[in-house]
């Protein structure tokens, strides 16, 4: 979904944006500038380019800098290409605008001097991949565009255990990549590097064979269909086969993919037919207009509970017509082709510009179940509209096995749930350990975190609604682990694509007492980044002693899909009191210190 929001952060095609201190702005003619008198307000009109950064630098430190140390009202932050030594700033009006090249140019940042001017808006991506695609005589070439198929499932033509193999093989192709990250950046590690690719075959750690999905077929419980127009103008409810980018938007059936089950099928021809007799119109990105966006469907191999989510831009409807709207939407759901579909859930998302601090849109219970409910386990759990959730139940349960058996745990364990959400991995590691501590983002999924513990009778679960860059030693001091009485702490890591901030994996390093991390990938080419900074050696940063990765596991959620989860064991090494190196340089202590308050 595509929601702009304050201060986002957008990525941008060197290709998409060509920087000129000096571009006139009597180019700004012709279709590709239309949109900038087409949709009202757009922060193009008000954009800065900005040069000079270092070579290293975080976004985040980079909009702490901007809007909160320099106190500049930004409204989006573009950058080219992560390391970008120039970026491109958009604000809200011409006053906000000329106030920030007035600070920026010449500041001087991490030992850098920034230069910082007006840019003019970039052109239309859509409007400029069209005019491409046609020659000099305005004959449309022949651009070949995948199918919805090849575009969802771009595996299904293969036999499941040929992708399985597959998968396998990309697998090992990202540890590969680990070690020889490891081998490049830790000089001091490539010894050991070594001697692990002698025993594990070419691979920094023991890879074991990859766990299938019990379900190759219809397992996906979350789908997010997109609703629009397809090569024909008609109006569709499916995936689109195209992007804004790349000049067309078009969107196609999901009727014949192989992943999706035969209850959302039955849900989106409904809905789809529905959108076609509606005097509300479909959502064009292009035009900006119309109201239909989204349709996500949620549901339950357990009980077979189907919920629907609505997404709409409600534009400049009246209050008569916004009910108009949810009446009719409600009034198609519950029909009986509803019933048949087993819709028991209807809710409304108005999709609009997020405030800053906002993760999620507004959502509106319109009918039946607030809630549906998920079994994982032998637990219970309840699911609510934007709370995450595997989307593969089955193979859940898979997943959250093999990192039970990963962290071997005990009665005298204390897990740290990292990016928790509604606590499905901590509470099925509930039974096996001490307490659970868990940390979330999303307030919304620690209330069903905290429901979910109740509901199973789980009485040694703890969850916390927060940043977990903030909260990691929190939880820490709260575990309150004695080392003397054997007790032992795990932490357990399921963080989004991005992986976890530097922050995060500087506390988990600093952590007293944990000895043992289970990381989960959905992206295993993103987190090597974060597998890397938690071998790293000592230094003052990283008080703790570094982490070994020692076993690797991948389970596949995702069958006729390129996509695999990797679940990567490290430990400790711990040293004794005379192998502690203490220098000028680098300190290393058994007794971590929390890391200072950033100011």
């Amino acid at each position: 979904m595509e929601v702009e929001h304050d201060a986002a952060i957008a990525e941008e095609s060197p290709k998409e944006e060509v920087p000129n201190k000096h571009d006139d702005k009597s180019e700004m003619k012709g279709e590709e500038y239309a949109y900038l008198d087409a949709t009202g307000f757009t922060s193009e009109l008000f954009k800065i380019e900005l040069r000079g950064l270092p070579k290293y630098y975080g976004i985040g430190e980079l909009k702490k800098l901007l809007n909160v140390k320099m106190k500049l009202s930004t409204n989006k932050i573009k950058i080219m290409k992560p390391g970008s030594p120039f970026i491109f700033i958009c604000f809200r009006n011409q006053e906000d605008r000329e106030a920030a090249i007035k600070a920026l140019d010449g500041y001087k940042w991490k030992g850098k001097s920034l230069s910082a001017f007006e840019a003019k808006p970039a052109p239309d991506p859509l409007i400029r991949r069209r005019k491409e695609a046609s020659t000099a005589e305005g004959e449309p070439l022949n651009i070949k565009r995948r199918t919805v198929e090849a575009s969802a499932t771009s595996l299904a033509y293969l036999p499941y255990d040929e992708q399985l193999k597959q998968k396998q093989s990309e697998m090992e192709n990202v540890l590969q990549k680990f070690g020889k990250e490891l081998w490049s950046s830790i000089p001091t590690l490539r010894t050991f590097v070594e001697k692990q690719r002698l025993l594990h075959g070419g691979l920094p750690c023991a890879f074991e064979p990859i766990r299938p999905s019990p379900m190759q077929d219809g397992y996906r419980n979350k789908c997010e269909f997109s609703i629009g127009k397809d090569a024909l103008g008609v109006k569709r409810v499916g995936f689109r086969v195209g992007s804004y980018s790349n000049g067309f938007l078009e969107v196609e059936s999901i009727a014949h993919l192989k992943h999706i089950p035969e209850c959302m099928k039955q849900t989106v021809v409904l809905f789809e037919q529905f959108v076609q007799s509606s005097p509300f119109d479909v959502y064009s990105a292009e035009t900006y207009q119309g109201h239909f966006r989204q349709l996500t469907v949620r549901m339950s191999h357990a009980t077979g509970q189907v919920m629907v989510v609505v997404g709409v831009h409600l534009q400049s409807l009246s209050e008569e017509e916004k009910q108009t709207m949810k009446s009719s939407i409600v009034e198609c759901l519950t029909s009986e082709p509803g019933k048949q579909a087993g819709i028991s859930s209807i809710h409304f998302e108005v999709i609009q510009k997020r405030q800053q601090g906002q993760y999620t849109n507004p959502i509106e219970h319109l009918y039946g179940d607030t809630h549906i409910e998920d079994t994982i386990l032998g637990l219970t759990f309840r699911i609510s509209p934007a709370a995450f959730f595997q989307i593969n139940t089955p193979a859940a349960e898979v997943l959250y096995q093999c990192a039970i058996d990963v962290a071997a745990p005990s009665k005298s364990t204390s897990i740290l749930d990292i990016c928790c959400g509604t606590g499905t991995i901590g509470l099925c590691f509930a039974r096996h350990c001490k307490q659970v501590l868990g940390v979330d983002i999303v307030e919304q999924a620690i209330e069903d975190a905290k429901h979910n513990a109740q509901k199973n009778g789980i009485a040694n679960c703890s969850f916390f609604a927060g940043n977990s860059d903030d909260l990691i030693m929190s939880l820490i001091r709260h575990a309150n682990i004695m080392p003397d009485q054997h007790e032992s702490l795990i932490a357990i890591v399921d963080p989004p694509r991005a992986g976890l901030h530097i922050r995060s994996i500087t506390q988990l390093r600093n952590a007293r007492g944990l000895d043992k991390l289970v990381y989960v990938s959905c992206s295993p080419q993103s987190a090597i980044k974060n597998w890397v900074d938690l071998m790293r050696p000592c230094s003052k940063q990283l008080r703790g002693e570094p982490f070994v990765a020692k076993k690797a596991m991948a389970v596949d959620l995702f069958p006729h899909t390129p996509h695999t989860e990797l679940v990567v064991l490290f430990e400790r090494e711990k040293k004794s009191k005379q192998e502690l190196v203490v220098d000028s340089q680098n300190i290393c202590t058994d007794k971590p210190v929390d890391p200072q308050p950033e100011t």
